[in-house]
């Protein structure tokens, strides 16, 4: 969603609130019991999301975030564009371990502009400075209150500043690094694997030219993948097939053996592609002892030729993840945003994990945790949910990886949460990562592992991939946001709750193990909602959810069974 550039935004004085994090976290570190107040605005700008109903499900997604009312002198503002129902708030605070919910209740204040577009909240504050001074007048102190937003933006920026308030994320000046462009640059400087590709790329022409120059570098890819500069959760990528097409490339260098052995069928990291031009398709192809130089040149500026008129072909014909995306409006937003190019790797034994990190307000890189994540859509790029934790045969594989971008975002003066996104593959019995990109914001990741944290008092360990609860049990889990169909539209979120309880499957302090639901408020409108399913092993978290899920089908087939009948 493009953003408006608020011109109220002062660097030099959004800098001096930001100040204010240090003592702060110094305070939070210690554990005490001074009072806060943190300000929850999970506002989203997202070109996807296309409903009210969408916009105010993912604002309650962070529901988890009640949790912190543990700690006893914490008041929490939560907004949302519409009004949470009550029952969902009850639920959240009767999951509050060792806190008498009544207690907790006191310092929790709901607020909302009660506006249903699918404009994202900040805007709708902004546009509402009434709400953003009684926001203020509910802030005991603003040197011990901070902003915890979705997304940075210009918005929350000016939010900040408005309410007096640092925010706790990366400030929206650093943009610019956590965009597809600014990902392969960094992994690039700071020598991670990543796929061939190119950046940058704003047109057909650009487009085309950098897959002519990566077929050249390794003939044998198969697709690419196109994304968006801003692009989430993959809903601005796109696929292009490039199975059977000729290899000009591959002709051109049919007599030089050991540069064809050089591009073999292998994965690349990609490591110093960026920029950079072969002379081939700068119209110097190579002689041989049987052809001279100027008739290869001819010859190679007709199959070059030809070469581009078929990229272009299959690039009119690319896939895109998002439904209801044209080619034409697809090139419209790349010349807007600009993108990337790089090859999709595929692989027999191929997964999709990430890396969540922090960066702390005093400068500290803090490895969080590593999940595997539950990939769909058209082309498998659309996130769906995530497994936690990562296959222990490549988490601490990824996990060095994405410690060399934490520690350069450090020194680009980020703070806050982030994620890693890689691919692996298995190649000759050994894994082979490939970072692809940043998300310098909370992701879908965040809230299933900080509800699993806040509920369990456990610790994951980047050395190991394990997590452990205090009493020593190893925590799993399998979170989804996209639990849905068209059935549960029956179902209203006490409906959901009767279920839970009749059927055992809400989360039980005692075992430590079952299910926390989120979302539940698109359940009339779209169907949908979200779990998260913790258990004691993988296969203990994934019967949990996959019981879950039957309880929900049968529970709305019965119904509608009974429905039919009564009619």
């Amino acid at each position: 969603m493009a953003e408006s550039k608020p011109v109220s935004v002062s660097q030099p004085g959004f800098d001096q609130l930001q100040k204010k994090l240090v003592p702060l976290w110094k305070s939070i570190e210690r554990f005490n019991q001074d009072p806060q107040t943190i300000v929850v605005v999970p506002s989203m700008s997202i070109d996807a999301i296309g409903s009210g109903a969408v916009m105010q499900a993912y604002e309650e997604r962070f529901l988890f975030l009640l949790l912190l009312l543990r700690q006893p002198r914490a008041r929490l503002i939560y907004v949302t564009s519409q009004t949470i129902l009550p029952s969902i708030i009850d639920y959240y605070l009767d999951l509050l371990p060792g806190v008498i919910p009544s207690h907790a209740r006191q310092r929790l204040f709901l607020l909302s502009p009660l506006d249903g577009s699918v404009r994202p909240l900040s805007d709708k504050l902004l546009a509402r400075p009434r709400l953003i001074a009684r926001i203020r007048s509910l802030i005991m102190d603003p040197d011990r209150a901070h902003l915890v937003p979705f997304n940075t933006t210009n918005r929350e920026k000016e939010l900040a500043l408005r309410l007096g308030i640092p925010m706790y994320g990366a400030d929206p000046k650093l943009f610019p690094l956590g965009t597809k462009s600014g990902c392969r640059k960094i992994f690039v400087e700071e020598n991670v694997p990543h796929p061939l590709g190119h950046e940058n790329i704003a047109t057909k022409e650009d487009l085309i030219e950098a897959i002519a120059q990566m077929r050249a570098k390794k003939p044998s890819i198969k697709q690419v993948l196109v994304k968006l500069n801003e692009g989430v959760s993959g809903e601005g990528n796109a696929v292009i097939d490039l199975t059977g097409l000729p290899s000009a490339f591959a002709k051109a260098t049919a007599d030089r053996p050991s540069f064809a052995k050089a591009t073999a069928d292998r994965p690349v990291p990609g490591v110093g592609d960026a920029g950079r031009q072969s002379a081939i398709l700068k119209g110097r192809a190579p002689a041989s002892p049987n052809r001279p130089a100027s008739q290869s040149s001819a010859l190679h500026g007709k199959a070059i030729g030809a070469e581009k008129a078929m990229l272009e072909e299959r690039l009119r014909a690319m896939q895109f993840e998002l439904e209801g995306v044209t080619y034409d409006s697809y090139m419209k937003k790349l010349q807007e945003r600009k993108g990337v190019v790089e090859e999709r790797i595929m692989g027999d034994e191929f997964r999709s994990p990430s890396v969540q990190l922090r960066i702390t307000p005093l400068g500290a890189v803090e490895l969080l945790s590593t999940h595997d994540q539950l990939l769909g859509g058209p082309s498998g790029q659309r996130y769906l949910g995530c497994v936690f934790p990562a296959d222990t045969g490549y988490a601490a594989l990824i996990t060095r990886e994405a410690a060399k971008v934490g520690t350069r975002l450090a020194k680009e003066g980020v703070i806050g949460r982030f994620a890693l996104d890689f691919v692996v593959v298995r190649a000759n019995g050994k894994w082979e990562p490939y970072a692809i990109e940043i998300n310098l914001r909370k992701g879908g990741t965040t809230h299933p592992f900080l509800t699993l944290q806040f509920l369990t008092d456990g610790r994951y360990d980047p050395d190991t991939g394990i997590f452990t609860a205090p009493n020593g049990q190893q925590k799993f889990f399998v979170a989804s946001d996209h639990v849905e169909s068209p059935r549960y539209r029956t179902l209203t979120p006490d409906d959901l709750f009767d279920i839970v309880v009749r059927h055992n499957l809400h989360f039980d302090q005692t075992r430590q193990t079952g299910v926390v639901f989120h979302m539940m408020s698109a359940l009339g409108e779209l169907g949908r909602t979200g779990l998260t399913a913790v258990g004691n092993s993988h296969e203990d978290a994934k019967a949990i959810y996959n019981r879950a899920v039957a309880v929900l089908d049968q529970e709305t087939r019965d119904e509608r069974d009974g429905s039919d009948r009564s009619a």
